[in-house]
């Protein structure tokens, strides 16, 4: 079972020394991540409280046709999509912080992606309070390292993921309670949403999730989920509906607007006799964002949020041979986009993940097709061919 005060990531080995924990989390926090980091490192400072430390990346080579500046060849780009490093500890057996950052390589600074304070009173009832990923559909909760897919990311997503008007990475400052009953997930929370542009009477946004678990319990810190795991929890079927509303949410100051947004997710693993794998995963999303792009001043001034519905579907089949040292799942995506304020667009990605360590140690080959992006509307019709790997400890 994951602690979760350590969100997305593996919780580190125990047993170190505390003269080992103690230079490990003077060297990254005084030295700038000095010394060997080839394992977590978690002290433990009395019987009830600790302090983690782990990192996650995610590299890829990708190459785009027509993507050279002279828009006619294949253009190449090496990219570090993603280099986080984790802090969490627990300072009661109820008590508990976590700080986490994350860098995204060419696009600025060190960002703070976690800051919790986390009150877990029972498995049923337990705040955290902070900056924290606002609840929302799975593939926003899972991040990029806890889905199956390489590039999930090719559908509209919630304001908090918009750059960072709303929030950023999908996080936002608010308040989250959450639990689970019996087979029953929730989490519910109040977040500062927009600000500016149309919210002048900083109205705040309320996300909610909830998700029942028909077969057996998905396993992730708090509420946070992941889209396969890789059958080492035997067979899974999971249905979840979020939603996020924010009076005055999208729009300019102009032309104000309402946005709610609702999501219905759906993941089965199931386990076959032989050890392989099978995995499906689909999402229907819809965002009513109601304001008039045509009374807007300039594009510039408008928080102009998707309007449309979207869905994807994914399948995956995890082979129980190993080969080397991991096994192969090759999957297949489809999302579709039809906002109704323009042409709808689609991507297929065919894929295969190379896994030696779960969501921890993974390469990734995938070749994607389409025109559906990030934004809901439709974009350049690109082919595309990436090669990643993904590590975490």
């Amino acid at each position: 079972m994951q602690n979760p005060s350590i969100p997305r990531h593996r919780q580190p080995t125990a047993g170190k020394s505390k003269t080992l924990g103690m230079a490990c989390l003077a060297g990254l926090l005084l030295a700038g991540a000095t010394g060997n980091a080839n394992a977590g490192y978690k002290l433990e400072l009395t019987d009830t409280s600790f302090i983690s430390l782990g990192m996650g990346m995610r590299a890829a080579a990708i190459g785009r046709d027509d993507g050279a500046p002279d828009s006619d060849s294949w253009g190449t780009d090496f990219d570090v999509q993603n280099m986080r490093l984790y802090l969490s500890g627990q300072i009661t057996d109820k008590i508990k912080f976590t700080f986490n950052t994350d860098e995204i390589f060419g696009d600025g600074p060190v960002d703070v992606l976690d800051a919790i304070a986390q009150f877990e009173f029972s498995p049923s009832f337990n705040i955290w309070l902070g900056r924290m990923l606002t609840p929302a559909d799975r593939i926003e909760m899972n991040g990029p390292f806890y889905g199956l897919s390489w590039n999930q990311y090719t559908q509209p997503l919630y304001a908090s993921d918009q750059g960072g008007t709303a929030g950023t990475y999908g996080r936002d400052d608010g308040v989250t309670v959450w639990g689970t009953m019996g087979k029953f997930q929730y989490a519910i929370g109040a977040f500062d949403g927009l600000n500016g542009f149309s919210n002048q009477s900083d109205d705040v946004l309320i996300a909610g999730r909830f998700a029942y678990n028909f077969l057996n319990m998905e396993d992730n810190p708090a509420y946070y989920t992941s889209s396969t795991y890789y059958g080492g929890l035997g067979n899974i079927l999971t249905l979840g509906v979020s939603f996020q509303t924010q009076d005055n949410g999208t729009g300019s100051a102009a032309e104000p607007g309402d946005f709610f947004g609702f999501t219905v997710d759906l993941l089965s693993e199931t386990v076959l006799d032989g050890g392989g794998v099978v995995t499906i995963e689909g999402e229907y999303k819809n965002f009513d964002a109601d304001y008039t792009l045509a009374t807007t001043p300039t594009a510039g001034a408008c928080f102009c949020l998707f309007d449309g519905d979207s869905w994807f579907a994914t399948a995956a089949f995890l082979f129980p041979q190993e080969v080397g040292v991991g096994k192969f799942q090759p999957y297949v995506r489809y999302v579709s986009n039809d906002p109704s304020d323009a042409a709808d667009s689609d991507l297929l990605e065919v894929g295969v993940n190379y896994v030696i360590s779960g969501h921890n140690a993974r390469l990734n080959l995938n070749y994607s097709t389409g025109d559906a992006n990030i934004s809901g509307y439709r974009g350049a019709d690109t082919d595309s061919i990436s090669f990643g790997a993904q590590l975490q400890f």
